[in-house]
């Protein structure tokens, strides 16, 4: 039940309206973005696979993959000590203790934390700045979470480069201007991209966000997928975007 979940200063209990899913969240800390919900639908998760989110933060995206995929056995990193614990209260209060885990934890020291090359999928949404390319945040846990202070991309794929096997899929969302360091990062670990989906605010406004899809030890060859446009021209919600958010 919900009330035997504890509750703290500035926590509230968020409906996820879907699956019968609740997170509970602080007006202190990050909270999940749209982003995170466009990741966790973008994912292909399969049966009993194993998962691994990196950056967990809330814990969203291991809970809507539950929500999709109850099989699954995910475990999630987080280096900040009070988001850890509180994902972990989401965890119990949504029943998926046999099914998620929650690691506190640094990435950076992923060896020591999780199995080598055991899970068929990584996931993660990363922070989007390099350290001082945004405004920083007056809040730590909020500027930790959109900028580059407790690691890198480059770190972030060289976690998922030991958690997964070959032929292991790593899905991340950034903005489309990194493209460029994404590619020359995961090369050298033999990821390849495969798969990726741009996304728009309007049609008329260039892409600013990219949905990636890579693969461990496969060869080259990508797919671009059609663009996720978030708003119509009337500035409503498209169609896409009421799917992916269970309004219709």
């Amino acid at each position: 039940m919900m009330h035997e979940i504890p509750l703290y200063e500035n926590e509230r209990i968020d409906d996820l309206q879907f699956a019968g899913l609740h997170i509970i969240q602080s007006s202190q800390a990050f909270r999940f973005s749209m982003d995170s919900v466009l990741l966790a639908d973008f994912v292909s998760v399969m049966p009993h696979s194993r998962v691994c989110d990196l950056g967990t933060g809330t814990g969203i995206i291991p809970l809507l993959l539950f929500g999709r995929e109850n099989t699954i056995q995910c475990d999630a990193v987080e280096i900040q000590p009070d988001a850890a614990e509180r994902a972990m209260r989401s965890v119990k209060l949504n029943h998926a203790e046999q099914q998620i885990e929650i690691h506190q934890g640094d990435l950076k020291e992923i060896k020591a934390l999780l199995p080598h090359a055991r899970y068929q999928l990584v996931t993660c949404n990363p922070p989007y700045a390099a350290t001082g390319a945004a405004i920083p945040s007056p809040k730590q846990a909020i500027q930790g979470a959109r900028q580059e202070e407790t690691c890198t991309f480059q770190d972030v794929a060289a976690a998922a480069n030991w958690l997964l096997p070959d032929h292991g899929k790593f899905c991340f969302m950034l903005p489309v201007c990194r493209l460029s360091e994404v590619i020359t990062t995961l090369k050298p670990l033999r990821i390849e991209i495969k798969r990726i989906r741009f996304v728009h605010s309007v049609a008329q406004k260039e892409a600013r966000l990219m949905l990636v899809e890579a693969m461990k030890g496969v060869s080259s060859g990508v797919r671009v997928m059609p663009p996720l446009m978030i708003k119509n021209d009337d500035g409503t919600d498209t169609e896409e975007i009421k799917r992916i958010y269970h309004q219709i």
